[in-house]
């Protein structure tokens, strides 16, 4: 059973991760989203960031990220916030951007990724308890939060949805040259010097790299290699106790 290994999962990740952090002693403020998705069992609570960003004026302001994922409604408000604020705001992945986080990603003027880093997206996933009737609701409700995933990667990117849909249901790892070929960043920048980079636990994912991804095949070579159909990891817990 997967559902143990992906709460651990949740626990060994925030116990890693760096709280949410402003920079703002420069004209263009920098916020460091390094951590897990979702104030209640995650370290990074979208309340906060709402606060932090809403307080933050700027023409520019950058975003830096390496999240494994988290709760995708406490995404779905960060993004929010981002469209909504005046400034230009660009996104930098400077490790792994998985899951939910890519959310934040699309909701960004720009977006710009280190090379090595990671980029993955998934269908959502959920920890549900009931009857049929529970579950073929809740299977519903991942069925709509998937549509909407779809949706905002196919805006960006300009790929028909079904290619998207299909990248999601094959839980498919992009490396930053692929992330740029297939629309989801802008820009790859180089990475001149060298520092260790965060060790995510990601076992709780079935096609995880074992080691930061290399450039290497195309998306679609990519995809033909994965199994189709996985669940998406951090998406909807019920509100359980850690």
């Amino acid at each position: 059973m997967r559902i143990p290994n992906l709460l651990q999962l949740a626990r060994d990740n925030a116990a890693h991760s760096k709280p949410l952090r402003l920079q703002a002693n420069d004209p263009e403020p920098t916020i460091y989203l390094h951590g897990v998705i979702g104030g209640f069992w995650g370290d990074i609570d979208e309340t906060d960031f709402a606060k932090t960003l809403a307080a933050t004026t700027a023409d520019v302001i950058h975003l830096r990220i390496d999240s494994p994922g988290g709760d995708v409604f406490a995404a779905r408000a960060m993004m929010t916030a981002i469209a909504q604020h005046p400034a230009r705001i660009v996104a930098h992945v400077d490790g792994l951007a998985a899951s939910a986080a890519t959310g934040l990603c699309m909701a960004c003027d720009e977006v710009r990724m280190s090379q090595g880093a990671g980029f993955m997206i998934h269908n959502a996933w959920t920890v549900a308890m009931g009857n049929r009737d529970d579950f073929m609701d809740a299977a519903a409700l991942l069925e709509k939060i998937d549509a909407g995933l779809a949706t905002d990667y196919a805006r960006r990117t300009g790929r028909p949805v079904d290619e998207i849909t299909a990248w999601m249901d094959a839980e498919t790892w992009f490396t930053a040259e692929q992330a740029l070929d297939a629309g989801f960043v802008d820009q790859v920048d180089q990475v001149v010097g060298k520092r260790e980079a965060r060790a995510w636990n990601l076992s709780a994912y079935r096609h995880a790299p074992t080691e930061p991804p290399a450039a290497g095949p195309s998306p679609d070579a990519a995809l033909l290699a994965h199994r189709a159909a996985i669940e998406r990891r951090f998406a909807l817990f019920e509100r359980l106790p850690a």
